[in-house]
């Protein structure tokens, strides 16, 4: 008898039932130290009083109205998107996957309206993730991702990762733009190296060809800088944004130049509760907060202390983990022993992590993790690289 939830998640067998900065605490009172943030998304940790009271606040005052009328709370955070970011304009959605599907309408409607219709094709990478919509399991294009779902939605193309000469060969008239991520984060924490980047942008300068980020996962201070890309030195056309945007409430973006963005019109799309009160209210708490320097500057002194400490890790069970990969608080632990083992023996050290392709462990810890925090982690990462060993030699 199939369960009142549709069983499409292999769940872990915890139940959390309240969270306190990088914390979580589950029904029977065990506390977890969390390392995945909900992947990526609890930017600011567990129950932020920042985060708490804004949303307080404006709950108090006005929930939903729709985008029938103007929204004081969605205006004043997409001005400060628009004022830290390359962007002119921003459209608030639900969720990075809703956002995917506006940048490959938006690419695909600015191609329409200047009279090339037949620019449709978005060039993306093996080893992707775009969200599980029809538009982003066509884009990621894995196996894994498309099975029995199809036909897929066309006009994608898939190349290997980070071959510029590949998606030089693949650049005709038929192309709208190049989709991809300054670091994989479903892909296994693969960092886009910068002259990749660049690279790809002096592609798109010289055909025309629009360029979309996709830093949903590795956006909002991830990696040190407010958004990924900045460390490579170059702006896209369009970029998705979500996850951390929101602190834990649901909450996405699609920003854009105004050239990218000009064919996108009133009727063209739209979102019910997109950009809603709630939620564009703690989306600007945690831009006030992110967006500083002196944070950021943090995430970075943090995120030296996190990997130096994790390079001692794995020099130290050599037989459980290969290397550490990543950027600033987006980092990987590469497993030789299976990563879902590490996962589960991690849950009996009380430490949270998130498994990903290419036998990867995540680690997206809170932007907040204290440096104490980051050394008992380890601590627990510890034990539960011993447990590993042990298994593997009973």
């Amino acid at each position: 008898m199939i369960p009142s939830v549709l069983p499409t998640y292999a769940r872990a067998p915890l139940t959390f039932v309240k969270g306190e900065g990088s914390w979580l605490i589950e029904a029977d009172g065990r506390r977890f130290l969390d390392l995945g943030a909900g992947i990526a998304v609890n930017s600011l940790g567990h129950a932020h009083p920042k985060l708490v009271a804004a949303l307080g606040e404006q709950a108090n005052a006005l929930w939903h109205t729709s985008n029938l009328y103007n929204i004081p709370a969605q205006q004043k955070l997409a001005d400060l998107l628009v004022e830290h970011t390359f962007a002119d304009t921003a459209f608030f959605t639900n969720s990075g996957t809703e956002a995917c599907e506006l940048a490959v309408k938006m690419a695909r409607k600015y191609w329409h309206d200047k009279d090339q219709p037949e620019r449709v094709k978005i060039i993306t990478f093996d080893g992707s993730f775009h969200g599980r919509s029809a538009a982003g399991i066509a884009a990621a294009g894995s196996e894994k991702m498309t099975k029995g779902f199809g036909p897929l939605l066309p006009g994608f193309i898939h190349l290997p990762f980070a071959d510029h000469a590949a998606a030089t060969e693949a650049m005709d008239a038929t192309v709208a733009a190049i989709l991809v991520e300054p670091v994989q984060g479903e892909g296994g924490i693969r960092p886009l190296p910068d002259a990749c980047l660049k690279g790809l942008r002096d592609l798109c300068d010289e055909t025309g060809t629009l360029l979309i980020l996709d830093e949903v996962q590795c956006g909002m201070g991830r990696t040190g800088k407010l958004f990924a890309h900045e460390w490579a030195g170059i702006d896209p056309d369009i970029m998705m944004v979500a996850k951390g945007i929101g602190g834990g409430f649901p909450l996405g973006a699609v920003l854009a130049t105004e050239d990218a963005a000009r064919s996108m019109t009133a009727g063209t799309h739209g979102s019910t509760y997109g950009g809603n009160p709630l939620a564009c209210a703690v989306g600007c708490a945690v831009m006030e907060e992110v967006a500083s320097e002196d944070f950021l500057t943090e995430v970075n002194r943090k995120a030296g202390l996190l990997r130096q400490k994790l390079e001692g890790l794995v020099a130290s069970h050599p037989d459980v983990f290969e290397s550490v990969r990543g950027s600033g608080l987006m980092l990987g632990l590469k497993c030789k022993a299976t990563n879902a083992d590490v996962v589960k023996a991690g849950y009996d050290a009380e430490v949270l992590t998130v498994p990903a392709a290419d036998n990867v462990i995540r680690l997206l810890p809170p932007l907040t993790i204290t440096d104490d925090e980051i050394a008992e982690a380890v601590a627990r990462l510890d034990l539960a690289a011993l447990a590993v060993e042990r298994g593997a030699n009973a």
